[in-house]
């Protein structure tokens, strides 16, 4: 295995993570209010969802790509619907019930795909593999085996984001109780509110 090609692709994978946007900010409240393991499989969402697009880039096809940068307006307007909902429910949730009756492994399901699809949904994610890998491979398609370690190495980088965020705000967590959870869950869900609206304002701006 090419250790420098993966370690790049980390490295990027990581960097694109990292910046505390949406996605950040509900793997932390995730993480605030149902605990370590909640935050980091929703991070892991996120993470597979960058690994698809990285192997869009990896693999170089140019079909697909076109096809979604196409899809940018629809996908955006789905994204902030999506962050408008979710910031509505965390306004009028009651931490930290929100997911009394609710078995682990469907809670987990549900924390995995709602952040899968948004990041998705978010025609930046794309456009900023497509950039950086085209910059590492060049105009070609990279060979099977050293796209395989890319996107690999996306994925690990990605995980590895979410695996620190989470287990830090973990340990913030048991200094909580439920008043401030409840102001958490109420500023998190104004906070994606405000990047929904301004998801939509910049898409005519």
């Amino acid at each position: 295995m090419d250790f420098t090609l993966f370690l790049k692709a980390a490295l990027i994978g990581l960097s694109i993570a990292a910046p505390v946007g949406p996605i950040g900010l509900l793997c932390i409240q995730r993480t605030m209010v149902h605990g370590m393991r909640t935050g980091f499989v929703s991070g892991l969402g996120a993470a597979c969802a960058d690994a698809a697009y990285g192997a869009i880039g990896a693999f170089g096809l140019a079909t697909v790509t076109d096809y979604f940068v196409s899809l940018s307006l629809p996908l955006a307007i789905a994204g902030a619907l999506f962050l408008a909902w979710m910031g509505a429910k965390l306004i009028t949730s009651k931490p930290p019930a929100a997911s009394q009756g609710v078995p682990d492994q469907l809670q987990s399901l549900r924390a995995f795909a709602s952040i899968f699809l948004l990041t998705l949904t978010n025609p930046m994610t794309i456009v900023s593999f497509i950039a950086v890998f085209a910059s590492i491979a060049g105009p070609v398609a990279l060979k099977p085996g050293a796209a395989a370690v890319m996107i690999a190495g996306v994925f690990i980088g990605s995980a590895c984001w979410w695996l620190i965020l989470s287990s830090g705000v973990a340990l913030l967590r048991e200094k909580l109780d439920d008043g401030l959870m409840l102001i958490i869950n109420r500023a998190g869900g104004c906070l994606l509110l405000g990047f929904a609206i301004w998801q939509v304002w910049s898409l005519w701006c």
